[in-house]
């Protein structure tokens, strides 16, 4: 007696689960579950290694005037082409996640293990994504021009939790854009 079954189908549901349980189906990028996830290894690997990381935490300004006007549609481009340039501005190692609507995490692991040297580094890193999100979107026949607001938060140890670390980041964000927004 032989039983033969074709599992293709059950595999491709498998990754296809997969992928909506751990990233952005727009962006592709990690959702905020693998974000977590790796945000709780860098914690561990910082405490070990004595090395700082970075959270940074990004929201483009206006970007409700964007949907309500030109439609979701053109939105979705511009978060897909955000994602794209984000990706492009860190190292491989590096955590680019999008938590929904209009945030981002970047999460920069193995800086200096000197909290000076750190904080520069993750200050270089950031104006470069500053100076990469500020240039002219094409978004369908329009050109678009979007800012971000950044904050950043330090980490190294396992002083905070990963919970602790975002709010702080998220503050630092909304502290950019009280300061006019375009700004870390």
């Amino acid at each position: 007696v032989v039983n033969i079954t074709d599992i293709t189908m059950n595999k491709a549901a498998a990754e296809e689960i997969q992928n909506l349980a751990f990233y952005d189906p727009l962006t592709h990028l990690p959702n905020r579950r693998l974000l977590v996830d790796r945000l709780n290894q860098a914690l561990v690997a910082s405490a070990r290694s004595g090395r700082e990381g970075a959270v940074l935490f990004l929201d483009l300004d206006h970007f409700k005037t964007l949907n309500d006007s030109l439609g979701h549609d053109i939105g979705d481009l511009l978060l897909q082409q955000v994602a794209e340039r984000l990706t492009s501005c860190v190292r491989e190692g590096d955590t680019v996640a999008r938590l929904g609507g209009d945030e981002y995490v970047v999460l920069l692991e193995e800086l200096s293990d000197d909290l000076l040297v750190a904080a520069a580094q993750a200050e270089e890193i950031s104006e470069k994504i500053l100076a990469v999100l500020n240039q002219p979107y094409q978004l369908a026949s329009h050109e678009y021009q979007s800012t971000p607001s950044i904050g950043v938060a330090l980490f190294n140890n396992h002083n905070q939790s990963q919970e602790e670390l975002l709010k702080h980041a998220d503050i630092a964000m909304y502290q950019a854009k009280k300061a006019g927004r375009n700004a870390i």
